[in-house]
């Protein structure tokens, strides 16, 4: 399942990183409102935790726009303003639910579950050749068996099957993947991208990740 967070604070955004990915969440994080709003209209999320008070555009804005722009992804609202009146702006702007700093995280959590439980207007699971991914569960399938992809397995094959055939660069994967601010040397990419071809090898996919020098990567039918 994969979720957008936008919190400005950074270390307090990694630390509910951890929090998601140990829970099995696939995480993008952003810091201000503008970038929150550009990957909500650009990727498909599950849910979104949303922090009020960021740089430029806050969150309230951000929650306006995206429900006048009519996109019904599940937010939970995660803000220090905890009067009343400021619940109700949030929730009358479009959220679904308002939890305040500081928070405990097994009701985080509990949240969450609440959030994205039931039938969603996303699909759990997508399809290119032979091969399904199941946003879900993390599994990579195909008619010969199936992997469970570890958290930034899934988030780089994911962004592969949403974009086939299209040039995805290095750049693009680590800003979706590892975040603006990460210290994690590039060639990262190229291990994970490695990790998917041999699972995809081992499925017999009938397709492959394909690597195009200096501009970056695509998924493609074997022909």
């Amino acid at each position: 399942m994969r979720l957008l967070l936008a919190e400005d604070e950074r270390s307090l955004s990694k630390a509910i990183m951890r929090i998601l990915e140990k829970n099995n969440y696939a995480v993008d994080a952003v810091y201000d409102g503008a970038s929150a709003l550009d990957f909500l209209r650009h990727s498909t999320y599950d849910a979104v935790i949303l922090d009020v008070m960021m740089p430029g555009m806050d969150g309230i804005a951000v929650l306006k726009a995206l429900r006048s722009g009519g996109n019904p992804v599940p937010v939970l609202i995660l803000s220090a303003k905890a009067e009343v009146d400021d619940k109700v702006l949030g929730l009358d702007s479009g959220a679904n639910d308002y939890l305040t700093k500081p928070f405990d995280t097994k009701e985080l959590l509990a949240r969450l579950r609440v959030l994205t439980r039931g039938p969603r207007s996303i699909d759990s699971t997508m399809t290119v050749g032979n091969v399904m991914l199941n946003r879900a569960t993390f599994e990579l399938s195909s008619p010969t068996g199936s992997f469970r992809l570890a958290n930034k397995e899934f988030q780089m094959m994911e962004i592969l099957m949403t974009n086939p055939r299209n040039l995805i660069s290095t750049e693009r994967f680590m800003e979706k993947i590892w975040g603006y601010d990460s210290e994690t040397e590039i060639n990262v990419v190229w291990v994970y991208i490695s990790y998917l071809r041999r699972k995809l090898a081992a499925l017999n996919a009938n397709i492959q990740i394909k690597v195009t020098r200096n501009a970056g990567y695509s998924l493609e039918e074997i022909t």
